[in-house]
């Protein structure tokens, strides 16, 4: 019971506290001299002005005008005509606030002021310059921000260089200004390339030399002599195979070699893109080389091993398009043909071993260039011919000079090496096919039975184009080899 009486004690006490606060809430409320604070200008109760730089914006006032509050005057400023008209002014790229007030302390209107580039002149550029489009300029603090869409992505490229021109070329900081492509393409055109490279090297080889040896006496003296002519041209003999002869101890040993060889390249890689995109081909391999070594220090004796870099040979090529108008290609192209070379070769020797290494050297012909072109056109690279020869001459001093036995102790090295490489490139804007208009150099293919093969010597059937008339069906007469 004494329980119950204390929680009823507690609880009326408690309801008295509650209410004393109430009551002393609504005095302070009501009593004069206790300051209240209260907002008069936020940006809740603010509008929106965008200004651009050097740009003004005249504002007409419910009322008369006593104070006005400028938050950034750098960026933006604001001039009071008159009691009711103010004029805002933006000065720097930026955002501020500006407040009015009356008499007596009120706000009569709040803006929420962004100073941006003044972009009315690029909007008009690109309105002119691609009539028809629906492309947005818009100002994102220092940048500016192209959206909107565009036919082809030659559009989009057109806007986005005039774009960075004439932001890039006014202006205090105008060469810093980015510009953000968010321009979205309809259809982008596909460009497939042909190219054709071709190329045919002729080398002629040519050695003649004499190399004496022996001895020659005379009562008590005798001499000893050994004359052996190198081939400075190429740097070694072509061939070890001589013709010698002896003749009182004197022995004289021909050597000569005469070589001629052909080199024909040729290579059709075909690569599609996007337009305004880059894309890579290359066919051909990589041979390494020694590029130092890596050791185990922790061991003793430390463990070493060589490290291998790879490097990269055959036809490549690179190039990137960009489809002006129907039909009509801007095309940026790289072709490249390399080859392994005995010329400057270099051998080193490799660690902890006696045998040496060898690295070729890399034979590269590139071309590269910017042309336009229509789709379906071609465009040749020619005249690319290099023709180098080498003459070299190695003999006894004094004795080689002589009209016709000077040839007895001498030995011609004599080297010329003709290249002419060509480039076709032919671009075309293409669509996508069905997998089923599409052939493979395998179709058809079908392994030849063991009997054809052992009797006949065939590798694999016979087959054609899938479609096609066979071409056994319309021939009549004998067919085979015929052998002299």
């Amino acid at each position: 019971m004494a329980t119950r009486n204390l929680i009823g004690t507690v609880s009326f006490a408690a309801m008295i506290a509650v209410a004393g606060i109430a009551t002393f809430g609504r005095a302070v409320a009501s009593d004069p001299q206790v300051p209240v604070i209260q907002v008069v200008g936020s940006d809740s109760s603010s509008r929106f002005v965008p200004l651009g730089i050097g740009k003004s914006v005249v504002i007409d006032l419910p009322r008369d005008v006593k104070d006005v509050l400028v938050a950034d005057p750098k960026i933006a400023n604001a001039v009071i005509r008159s009691s009711r008209r103010a004029y805002m002014i933006g000065v720097k790229v930026g955002q501020t606030n500006v407040f009015f007030f009356d008499a007596d302390g009120k706000q009569i209107a709040g803006f929420d002021i962004a100073v941006k580039r003044d972009l009315n002149g690029l909007r008009e550029a690109i309105k002119q310059s691609l009539p028809g489009t629906e492309i947005r300029v818009e100002g994102v603090g220092e940048g500016i921000m192209l959206t909107g869409h565009a036919a082809t992505q030659a559009e989009a490229t057109q806007a986005f260089d005039l774009a960075s021109r004439i932001a890039g070329g006014g202006g205090a900081g105008g060469s810093d200004v980015k510009v953000i492509n968010n321009i979205i393409v309809h259809g982008r055109d596909q460009v497939m390339l042909k190219v054709t490279v071709a190329e045919v090297q002729r080398d002629v080889i040519k050695q003649l030399g004499i190399d004496l040896s022996g001895n020659i006496s005379y009562g008590t003296a005798v001499i000893n002599f050994n004359n052996t002519n190198p081939f400075s041209a190429t740097g070694q003999a072509l061939s070890s195979s001589n013709v010698a002869t002896t003749w009182n101890n004197i022995t004289a040993t021909l050597r000569a070699m005469d070589r001629a060889g052909v080199i024909r390249t040729l290579a059709e890689p075909n690569l599609t893109a996007i337009s305004g995109e880059t894309a890579t081909f290359i066919a051909g391999g990589e041979f390494p080389i020694p590029n130092g070594l890596s050791c185990d220090t922790t061991r003793s004796p430390p463990i070493c091993q060589q490290q291998i870099e790879f490097k990269k040979f055959g036809v490549g090529l690179t190039f990137s398009p960009v489809v002006l108008t129907e039909g009509r290609i801007s095309l940026k192209v790289m072709t490249e043909v390399s080859d392994l070379s005995t010329d400057n070769a270099l051998t080193i020797s490799i660690p902890g071993s006696t045998q040496s290494s060898t690295i070729p050297s890399i034979r590269v012909r590139r071309a590269e260039t910017t042309v336009e072109i229509p789709s379906g056109g071609a465009l040749a690279l020619a005249g690319m011919i290099q023709e180098n020869t080498k003459a070299a001459i190695n003999g006894l001093p004094g004795l080689m000079q002589l009209p016709i036995l000077g040839a007895l102790f001498k030995s011609r090295d004599y080297i010329n090496r003709q290249t002419e490489l060509m480039v076709i490139v032919t671009p075309y804007v293409v669509r996508a096919v069905a997998q089923k208009d599409l052939s493979r150099p395998d179709d058809g293919y079908a392994d030849v039975s063991d009997p054809s093969s052992y009797l006949l010597g065939r590798l694999n059937h016979i087959y054609g184009v899938a479609g096609k008339v066979d071409p056994r069906k319309i021939y009549h007469g004998n067919y085979g080899f015929i052998l002299d």
